[in-house]
């Protein structure tokens, strides 16, 4: 089979090799790889700036879906032919998480999904909702997952409530798609205006080009009437956390996902303390919200948001426009292209 395997740390080492398909054994499923969705974490494992400690060779990334080619003995719940998404926390199967259902992350203890077959066990796999094409779906494992779980299972967004969404990459985007679902008010940044317009013409209610507001919390003040938001996700870590905090209002919560711009993060405990605000730190999600996500997806008929589908034959470019910042929403590998 074609697989794309990272033999050195750098995105020009991500090279086209031919490896054995792999054999389903007992309780796992052989899934024949449709589509890839990068991630932020892709580009820092690629390049050696997350880890390099990591074994090489590895086939990167973890966000994937595809079709059911084969299943090893004993799979009752899944059959050839069935269209299927890939849990990213595999043995976290619901409630909170821990060391245990944290050891098996796909793409980052596991070989990853740029490949055309891939051996997943039977219970890290999620049905693809019908309204979904395979270029969708593979965006829904990490960044959709991550969204839902901050928004739906930790903040538990209702109707009327506002959230705040933070920039254009996928776990902002689809933050924005789950809590207009839920019936919430949405306040969204940017600082590119083009970006801006996309947002209203998504949904936002009101959005914020932070360039023009550094101290962007203050517009956020002003447009809830200082009651400030329920909710965000912080995705950029050291550069936003200020803001995030002073956001949200009492018993407010913002959930820590990202480090893009640092993990040294400068808290000001006085609000924390003061306004009751909740700061959660989580990674992905539980198979229960990933199914929660999937099925509010199809009743919602939620499309995620795309940037680019890039050919496999591209997949170095496809990791650097990642690695630039420069796009709106999810950044798409199509594995049959």
């Amino acid at each position: 089979m074609k697989a794309i395997q990272q033999i050195a740390f750098g995105l020009e080492s991500l090279q086209l090799t031919d490896l054995p398909t792999p054999t389903p054994a007992a309780n796992e499923v052989l899934v024949k790889i449709e589509a890839v969705a990068l991630n932020y974490l892709d580009v820092a494992l690629a390049t050696g700036t997350y880890s390099k400690e990591l074994p090489l060779p590895r086939i990167p990334t973890s966000d994937g879906a595809g079709i059911v080619a084969a299943v090893g003995d004993s799979v009752s719940k899944w059959q050839p032919g069935d269209r299927v998404m890939i849990q990213y926390n595999q043995l976290w199967q619901r409630g909170l998480a821990t060391p245990a259902t944290n050891h098996i992350r796909t793409g980052v203890s596991t070989p990853g999904l740029l490949t055309e077959y891939a051996v997943i066990p039977e219970y890290a796999l999620v049905r693809t909702p019908a309204n979904l094409t395979s270029a969708e779906a593979a965006t829904l494992p990490v960044a959709g997952v991550t969204a839902w779980t901050g928004l739906m299972s930790y903040a538990n967004i209702q109707p009327g409530q506002t959230v705040l969404t933070q920039g254009t990459g996928g776990v902002s985007l689809f933050a924005l798609q789950i809590a207009l679902a839920a019936g919430a008010r949405v306040i969204a940044t940017s600082s590119n205006p083009a970006k801006l317009e996309k947002l209203k013409q998504l949904g936002a209610h009101e959005v914020i080009d932070y360039k023009q507001h550094p101290n962007w919390y203050e517009e956020v003040s002003r447009i809830t009437n200082g009651e400030g938001v329920h909710a965000t996700l912080d995705i950029a870590g050291a550069a936003t956390i200020v803001n995030s905090v002073k956001s949200v209002g009492y018993n407010g919560f913002v959930g820590l996902v990202g480090f893009i711009a640092g993990a040294q993060l400068p808290l000001d405990l006085f609000t924390i303390v003061g306004n009751y605000i909740r700061l959660q730190g989580y990674s992905v999600g539980s198979l229960q919200s990933f199914e929660a996500l999937a099925a509010a997806v199809a009743l919602n008929n939620i499309h995620p948001v795309i940037d680019r589908i890039f050919p496999v034959s591209e997949v170095q470019e496809a990791f650097r426009h990642m690695g630039s910042g420069n796009y709106f929403g999810k950044i798409v590998i199509d594995m049959n292209a």
